[in-house]
Parts: C-alpha cells; structure tokens; sequence
C-alpha cells in the first residue's frame, strides 16, 4: 500500500492558545501516542470532525471539499468579537 498523500493545512492560533496547545503537547502528548505537535492537532481535529458527523450528518462521512474552495485566513476583528461575545 503506498502512503497517503500529506495536505497542507494551516490553523490560525492565538497566541494565549497556541501556548496551550503546545502546553497541552508537551505535558501529555507522549502518553496519548503523538509523535509531534502536528499529530496532536490532527488527532484533536479528527476527533472533532467525527463528533460533527455524528451530531449533523447521521454519523456519516462527508464527500471531500477540494482544496482551495473554502475562505482563507484569519477572521475578521468584527468575527473575532462576535465570536467572543457568544462564547461570554
């Protein structure tokens, strides 16, 4: 069997956020089986992406969204605040 083919795939961290991911990482990450700091976001974002399938999609799998079809970049300031205002 060949490997898969690895996609680029880059998330926006805070900076209060990205310290916890890498605190998080560093303190447990060897005991969850991650090699990296990559593998522990893939794991995490799996994870989650599973959840979604289960709670909006009958616990299906999704078709695939092509690379390049979906926004780039950060939010907004305006997104930001929003966001943080629901999550108050």
């Amino acid at each position: 069997m060949s490997p898969k083919k690895i996609a680029r795939f880059t998330p926006y961290f805070t900076e209060e956020q990205a310290g916890q991911v890498r605190a998080a990482f560093q303190a447990a990450g060897h005991l969850e089986g991650d090699a990296s700091v990559s593998d522990f976001i893939v794991r995490a974002t799996m994870r989650e992406v599973k959840r979604l399938q289960r709670k909006h999609h009958q616990g299906r799998v999704w078709e695939p969204v092509p690379a390049g079809s979906l926004r780039r970049g950060q939010r907004t300031l305006n997104e930001i605040r929003q966001r943080d205002t629901k999550d108050s």
